[in-house]
């Protein structure tokens, strides 16, 4: 059986900048994984990517959830939604 080449997924190090961006590359990244298609090296590193885009995410959600913050007598306060 002929051996397929796929190229590594990128390093850690440059992970998109943006939200969107990230969590589009990890949906294709998982649907890649799932094939079960990965020789089992390329499957490790696309977990190492998938977990540096999912701290991406995070920490993009949790900047924005603090950004979020509701004037309410001079008081800043989270959030909260009725």
């Amino acid at each position: 059986m002929p051996k397929v080449s796929h190229s590594p997924p990128a390093s850690p190090a440059d992970v998109p900048a943006h939200y969107e961006q990230a969590m589009q590359e990890l949906e294709a990244l998982v649907q890649r994984m799932e094939t079960g298609d990965l020789p089992l090296d390329q499957l490790l590193a696309s977990y190492e990517r998938g977990a540096a885009l999912l701290q991406v995410c995070r920490d993009k959600l949790e900047a924005v959830e603090n950004q979020i913050k509701v004037l309410d007598n001079g008081v800043l306060k989270p959030w909260k939604n009725a």
